[in-house]
C-alpha cells in the first residue's frame, strides 16, 4: 500500500480508537470534546506500539488525547514564531538559518506538539509560496542552512521535496539542508517504501549535505520498522540527528532517557538536543517537568553515555533564542547560556536566575537578569 493510502487508515475518531484501546464512557466523551479543538490522528503502526492494557503507557500518552489538553494555561506561540515570519511559511529568527513551514500535515498529531495551533488545522502560516521563499533564501547569503519543517516535511509529496532540493542544492551559500520529520518514528514505511524518495536523497545528497532531524522520545519507538527507515536514510548518505523532548510520563526517568540516547548512538543517530517541553496551551500542564527535576534526569541519563552520546545540549527554545540549561551554581541560583540568540547582544551571554520551586520555563524578566557573576537575589517568575 502506498504511504499516502496508509494515512487513510489513521484513527481520527473516538469510536475508531475504542476498537483498539479500552476507554470508560466518560473518557470517550472527553475525547470527542478535545478532538474538536485539537484533532488527533494516529497511524495503525504507531498504535501497535501501545500496551492497550496500560492506561499510563508512554507511547499512548504521546498520541491519545488527554483531558489536560483543555486546560487554558500557556500560550499557542511560545517561541515568538509570528514575530520571526518574513514571508508566509518562512521564518528567519537566527541569522544563519531559514526555517520553512512547508506543510501543516503530519503522519501523526503528537499531543506534545509545540505547533498545536497549526497541525491538522487550516492556517495561514502554512500556505507557502515556494517561489518567493526560494527567492528570499537565494538573496540572503548570510543563510548557511535551511530547515524544511512543518508539520512534517516528509508529508510533502516527493515531487514537492524534489523541487525544494533541486533549488536549494544549487545555492552555493548553503552548507546543509535539514529536513525535520517524525516519520521515522510514527510512519517509517513512508521512507523505506518510497524508492523515489530514497533516489532523491542520493541524488541531491551528492550535491549538498542533507541532514534529517527526527524526534525519538522513548526506547520503544526504536522498532524494527524504525530501524529499517534509519538504515535506508543512512545508506543514501543522509545524516540523521535526534531531538528529544523531555516529557512527563514518557521519558522523565533517568534510566529511560539514558537507554533511549544510548540506543540512538548505537544506531548511528547522534543526539542533538534534549528540549525542555514548552508551555504551550494544551501541552503545558500535561507534559512539562520542573527545570530542577528535569536537569537531574538529564544528568543521570548522560552518565550512561559514551562521548558521542554526551554531545547533546539540554536547552529550552525561548522566544529570545535557544538557551542552554547549565545547572545550579549555589544559593538557589541557576546558570543559563544563550546557545543561539535572536539578537547580537545575547550571543553566548551567560545569566543567572533564582528558580522558584516547580518553575518549568523562563519568563521575559528571567532572561534579562544581571550577569550571573554579579547576581545575588534574582528571582524568576514561575511559568
Amino acid at each position: 500500500m502506498p504511504w499516502q493510502n496508509m494515512l487513510n487508515e489513521n484513527m481520527t475518531t473516538a469510536e475508531q480508537l475504542q476498537k483498539h484501546i479500552f476507554f470508560r464512557e466518560e473518557h470517550l466523551e472527553q475525547l470527542q470534546r478535545i478532538s474538536k479543538r485539537f484533532p488527533f490522528s494516529i497511524p495503525p503502526y504507531y498504535l501497535s506500539l501501545i500496551d492497550p492494557s496500560d492506561p499510563h503507557d508512554p507511547i499512548r500518552k504521546m498520541c491519545v488525547p488527554a483531558l489536560d489538553e483543555l486546560d487554558p494555561g500557556g500560550r499557542l506561540d511560545t517561541s515568538g514564531e509570528a514575530s520571526n515570519t518574513v514571508l508566509t511559511g518562512l521564518q528567519h529568527k537566527y541569522r544563519q538559518t531559514a526555517l520553512v513551514l512547508s506543510t501543516n500535515a503530519c503522519a501523526m498529531y503528537c499531543r506534545h506538539c509545540f505547533r498545536k495551533r497549526l497541525v491538522g488545522l487550516e492556517g495561514r502560516e502554512t500556505q507557502p509560496r515556494r517561489d518567493k521563499i526560494l527567492a528570499y533564501i537565494r538573496k540572503h547569503h548570510e543563510i548557511s542552512n535551511v530547515l524544511l519543517s512543518g508539520g512534517d516535511a516528509l508529508l510533502n509529496p516527493t515531487p514537492v521535496l524534489h523541487e525544494y532540493l533541486e533549488e536549494l542544492s544549487g545555492m552555493e551559500h548553503l552548507d546543509v539542508v535539514r529536513i525535520c520529520s517524525r516519520t521515522p518514528v510514527v510512519l517509517p514505511m513512508r521512507i523505506y517504501m518510497d524508492q523515489k524518495l530514497l533516489d532523491l536523497f542520493k541524488e541531491y545528497g551528492a550535491q549538498k549535505h542533507l541532514c534529517l532531524v527526527t524526534q525519538f522520545n522513548h526506547p520503544r519507538e526504536l522498532s524494527p520498522q524504525a530501524q529499517r527507515a534509519l538504515d535506508a536514510l543512512q545508506e543514501c548518505g543522509v545524516m540523521v540527528r535526534n531531538q528529544t523532548v523531555l516529557l512527563h510520563g514518557v521519558n522523565d526517568h533517568g534510566p529511560t532517557l539514558g537507554k533511549l540516547l544510548k540506543e540512538l548512538v548505537r544506531r548511528g543517530v547522534v543526539p542533538y538536543y534534549v528540549f525542555q517541553c514548552r508551555p504551550v496551551t494544551g501541552v503545558k500542564n500535561n507534559f512539562q517537568v520542573p527545570i530542577s527535576q528535569a536537569y537531574a534526569i538529564v544528568e543521570e541519563a548522560k552518565q550512561m553515555q559514551n562521548g558521542l552520546g554526551k554531545t547533546f545540549r539540554y536547552v529550552l527554545s525561548h522566544e529570545t533564542g535557544k538557551i542552554e540549561i547549565l545547572g545550579p551554581v549555589g544559593n538557589g541560583r541557576w546558570l543559563f547560556k544563550y546557545h543561539q540568540a535572536k539578537t547580537q547582544e545575547d550571543q553566548g551571554r551567560l545569566f543567572s536566575v533564582t528558580l522558584r520551586p516547580g518553575q518549568r520555563w523562563l519568563g521575559g524578566k528571567d532572561v534579562r537578569e544581571i550577569p550571573w557573576e554579579d547576581a545575588e537575589d534574582s528571582v524568576g517568575a514561575s511559568a
